[in-house]
């Protein structure tokens, strides 16, 4: 069974953002930035807009038709890694929570650590509906653009932010080609690379 998958554009931003915040509520790295439940289930969904509105400006957004499950997609080109730019993880914060250096620190190490001289396709994030994991959609929504990655000779990067994650990823070809992310008193994160197949 096919599942339909259509690009995302400004009318779908509150389905994206509640999806993603439903998908990310209980992952280990967003547990570390927002480690109180009841801050995190008022809290988090403002991340979660902060990211779809860079990704809606600067990249793409692919989402399945019956809206459980996106992907967020960035072209990086071989000169550039950061999509925030230089103080976005500051933007972030104060943007978002103020208080919070959690979510400016996070935006530091993953920079830090992202992949440079290369272009690449770089998968920010993907969400699926809490009652549609393990269904498959994340490798529905991922194909299309490894299939290209592959035709047109483009490696693929992400950050896996828990080990079940990393799981699909290995799966799809992903190799973590250095040492995992190790977050402060929190989670390890894993960078994975992708070489383009055939």
């Amino acid at each position: 069974m096919g599942v339909a998958i259509r690009a995302a554009d400004e009318g779908d931003r509150e389905l994206v953002v509640r999806l993603l915040d439903e998908a990310f509520q209980d992952d280990p790295v967003s547990r570390w930035v927002f480690p109180d439940d009841e801050y995190r289930r008022t809290t988090h969904h403002r991340l979660m807009a902060a990211f779809t509105d860079i990704v809606l400006t600067v990249g793409r957004i692919d989402l399945t038709e019956d809206g459980t499950a996106c992907a967020l997609w960035m072209s990086v080109p071989a000169d550039e890694h950061d999509p925030e730019g230089e103080d976005g993880p500051a933007q972030l914060r104060a943007g978002i929570d103020p208080d919070n250096e959690r979510i400016e620190l996070i935006g530091r190490l993953t920079n830090a650590i992202h992949p440079s001289g290369r272009a690449h396709e770089y998968l920010w994030m993907i969400g699926v509906a809490p009652e549609r994991q393990g269904e498959g959609l994340g490798t529905a929504l991922m194909t299309p653009v490894l299939d290209r990655c592959d035709r047109e000779g483009l490696p693929a990067y992400l950050e896996a932010s828990s080990a079940r994650s990393r799981k699909l990823y290995e799966r799809l070809g992903f190799e973590l080609p250095d040492r995992p992310l190790d977050l402060p008193d929190g989670p390890q994160m894993w960078p994975m690379w992708r070489e383009p197949r055939g």
